[in-house]
């Protein structure tokens, strides 16, 4: 999440992954999951849920990473203020 730019740093992605924010086919993933090419996350924000699917995972971060070219945003949408 942190070389795609879909979190700040690895700190933030990680709490978000133990607080359950972060869905593969509704459910929670674990810290320990590795995200796949074809995967379909739904990542909760404070504000807002996006949607997105995987396209590539590189080995490592380097400048050469496009991190659009990582992934397709499906959805974006405000987050849900009754969801617990």
């Amino acid at each position: 999440m942190k070389v795609a730019r879909l979190a700040k740093r690895r700190t933030e992605a990680h709490d978000a992954l133990e607080h359950g924010r972060i869905l593969k086919g509704g459910m929670p993933l674990k810290p320990a999951y590795s995200v796949k090419a074809g995967d379909i996350l739904e990542i909760h924000y404070a504000t807002r849920v996006v949607t997105v699917a995987i396209r590539d995972v590189p080995l490592r971060a380097t400048p050469g990473v496009n991190p659009s070219a990582l992934y397709d945003v499906l959805d974006t949408r405000k987050e849900d203020p009754l969801r617990p």
